[in-house]
């Protein structure tokens, strides 16, 4: 459930009546087209940052409190490329299915934007958040996370990075 303000998404709840937390993704580039690719903390798998919807938080806010508690970075150290045109979604596996406010969170919905790097990788910092989500980082060829992230998110993956690949290309970094 949603409603607008001056062309500005406000989301109510958290998940949405099919059962969906609402959710942003982050694709951080640099100067060299790469990606940035995220260690989780105690696992061996890697991602894009990503994070829940607040009550009363527009997508644009989210996005840039989930990059601050993430890796460290703030508005003024990127540049907004690109966001979904449409919502893309997961199903998560049953044994990572959990309730929130009482509701069954049966997977992600997700907008991502693409942010470029504006300011030196240095400002990165895994631990700003407090408990960090990330224990390392690298960045990687435009491609690859596509096939090493977890199977449930590959076709997300899949579809973000080529609505998003025309304007890697395009754009002068």
């Amino acid at each position: 459930m949603f409603f607008f303000v001056f062309n500005t998404i406000y989301l109510i709840f958290m998940i949405d009546r099919n059962g969906y937390r609402l959710n942003v993704g982050i694709i951080l580039v640099n100067c060299n087209r790469k990606l940035f690719w995220g260690k989780r903390v105690n696992t061996n798998g890697w991602q894009f940052p990503q994070g829940g919807v607040d009550d009363n938080e527009t997508l644009e806010q989210t996005m840039y409190r989930e990059l601050t508690e993430e890796i460290g970075l703030t508005k003024k150290d990127v540049k907004v490329l690109g966001i979904t045109k449409k919502w893309v979604s997961y199903k998560l596996p049953l044994h990572f299915r959990r309730r929130s406010q009482g509701k069954i969170c049966i997977g992600q919905k997700q907008k991502w934007f693409l942010l470029l790097l504006s300011s030196d990788e240095s400002n990165i910092n895994l631990k700003a958040g407090g408990k960090p989500e990330f224990s390392s980082w690298k960045w990687v060829d435009y491609w690859e996370p596509r096939t090493q992230v977890i199977y449930f998110k590959m076709n997300v993956y899949y579809k973000v990075l080529s609505e998003f690949a025309p304007i890697i290309e395009e754009v002068e970094l």
